[in-house]
């Protein structure tokens, strides 16, 4: 259930504090900025994972393959083409996909 809902797009949340954090996106609040490139974000966790662009970190390899990611959910995404799975399904016509925006451009 996810009772704390965004006035301003309808996004709703589980946490009154993802709501707040959420908020400050439409707020246009950066205060967090990147000293390599200056691009500014609204959280210190999102700051650290965009320096892995400047650092070439990816902490989060494959265990199948051994590639390694920077995200976490890009990890899960590139799973999915080992396993197969196609969370992903169309209400209308039954068709699954691995990737949720394949799903929006079908």
């Amino acid at each position: 259930e996810k009772p704390y809902k965004c006035p301003e797009c309808g996004k709703s949340f589980g946490r009154s504090s993802h709501l707040i954090t959420h908020q400050r996106t439409h707020a246009h609040e950066r205060s967090y900025r990147c000293p390599d490139c200056r691009k500014s974000v609204s959280q210190t966790s999102n700051l650290l994972i965009h320096q892995r662009v400047h650092t070439g970190e990816r902490p989060y390899g494959c265990p199948e393959c051994g590639k390694g990611f920077g995200r976490l959910s890009h990890l899960h995404r590139h799973q999915r083409t080992h396993t197969g799975e196609k969370p992903f399904t169309c209400v209308s016509c039954g068709k699954s996909f691995s990737e949720s925006s394949s799903l929006i451009c079908h």
